[in-house]
């Protein structure tokens, strides 16, 4: 018997492969669907709901799933490799649909404001 090493093949990635060109990534950053994509995406998300519906027990209130998601609360992951790479300030941040980084030809989105530090206890309250 011929043994196999452990983990991917020496010529596999072991993770992500870059969007462009498929070598390994080292970079990745989230960009919104483009019209195709989301489409797309929607078309998925009402087909896994019309599947859950109908396997739904009929004795019990249909499913409840609210409204379809929005196009600026979709996102895609895309990975770079060293040749395809953007910085990590402009990686840390949500991109337009159609970006094309690298190089990044968008205004992305800016940055969430972070969390106001919770409010102190009053006195005696703790």
């Amino acid at each position: 018997m011929t043994e196999q090493p452990d983990g991917p093949a020496p010529d596999q990635p072991a993770g992500p492969a870059c969007t462009m060109c498929g070598a390994p990534a080292c970079v990745h950053w989230q960009r919104r669907l483009t019209d195709a994509e989301f489409a797309d995406y929607l078309a998925l998300v009402q087909g896994r709901r019309d599947e859950l519906t109908e396997l739904a027990d009929q004795q019990q209130p249909p499913p409840e799933f609210g409204p379809l998601p929005a196009p600026d609360e979709v996102t895609r992951t895309i990975y770079g490799c060293l040749d395809h790479a953007i910085g990590l300030d402009a990686a840390s941040l949500i991109h337009a649909k159609d970006c094309t980084a690298p190089p990044c030809n968008c205004m992305p989105e800016p940055a969430p404001k972070p969390e106001p530090d919770p409010q102190q206890m009053p006195p005696g309250w703790g």
